[in-house]
């Protein structure tokens, strides 16, 4: 179903694996334009909703020239917390489940 996770603890860091899928997200913006992602929709074998528990790092970053708000996230998946990166392209206006 839903376990592609490819967690390593190697060195003291935590490796996710590189999946770059699209998401429809439900996110709301502050006055000053942040964004604060609260939950997800992916689509695999099944529709699968993950809330966003916790947002442990923002920032921006250009990705093949597009201008990226990248989020590191954590959340309670089937019992177990794990840890993600979702990114939002402000150009296009779309969301990706980058690495899981």
């Amino acid at each position: 179903m839903f376990d592609i996770i490819n967690l390593r603890i190697s060195r003291g860091g935590i490796y996710l694996k590189v999946i770059a899928k699209p998401i429809q997200m439900i996110a709301w913006f502050n006055k000053d334009g942040s964004i604060n992602p609260i939950r997800f929709k992916i689509d695999e074998e099944e529709s699968k909703v993950i809330k966003i528990d916790r947002i442990l790092k923002r920032d921006k970053e250009k990705l093949a020239g597009n201008v990226m708000e990248k989020f590191v996230c954590s959340s309670c998946i089937d019992g177990i917390e794990k840890i993600f990166e979702i990114k939002y392209d402000v150009t296009k206006y779309k969301w990706i489940l980058f690495k899981y």
